[in-house]
């Protein structure tokens, strides 16, 4: 972990910091049900059936994905197999989302055929020409949507999925002890009492 750039992780630390804890609390269910769905999917030997996407969109969705946490000495967004969650998350607790990605997948196609004719998918872009691209969209709803869904699902409790072989977790450094241990040592009070 030492030689990890400590850019991506600060990313992803401040990214958490945009979701109101109020959203999650209300959400918390919904969230659980499309981690568990993401697991099941993930852990499937044969092809999964996606709820939301057609395979086309999940192929572009991922494409986006891939880019906000980009594969490099540390896998990314695609190795922890987010679009399974975010596939979950648009039937279930962000149902209401649904129309965002619609229009976001059109207009994220048409910008690419706008900005480079000779190739209609965003997903057959190079990675240079995708950054370029998701710059021009950054501002955008959409690209908000994307991005808040793809660190959920990079960050997600990987068993129930999302977080592919703990992939996330690892990336900022955290350990998944969940019950506290005493670090080894003397304590003050058990100092306190030998005396």
């Amino acid at each position: 972990m030492e030689n990890q750039d400590p850019a991506r992780r600060l990313f992803l630390i401040r990214a958490l910091t945009g979701v109101s804890s109020a959203w999650l609390a209300l959400k918390m269910p919904a969230i659980v049900a499309a981690q568990e769905h993401a697991h099941h999917a993930a852990d499937a030997t044969g092809p999964t059936k996606l709820d939301f996407f057609s395979p086309e969109q999940a192929v572009e969705i991922e494409a986006v994905a891939a880019q906000i946490i980009p594969t490099d000495d540390t896998p990314g967004a695609r190795e922890a197999r987010v679009i399974y969650f975010i596939d979950r998350a648009l039937k279930t607790f962000d149902k209401d989302k649904q129309s965002q990605y619609v229009k976001g997948l059109k207009d994220l196609d048409a910008a690419c055929r706008k900005m480079f004719a000779s190739t209609p998918r965003f997903s057959a872009l190079t990675s240079d020409q995708q950054i370029k691209l998701l710059k021009k969209i950054e501002k955008t709803e959409f690209f908000s949507l994307v991005r808040t869904h793809t660190v959920m699902g990079f960050l997600a409790d990987p068993s129930y999925g999302g977080n592919f072989d703990q992939i996330g977790w690892k990336a900022i450094g955290f350990n998944d002890q969940f019950n506290f241990k005493p670090p080894f040592g003397f304590y003050d009070r058990d100092f306190k009492e030998a005396q």
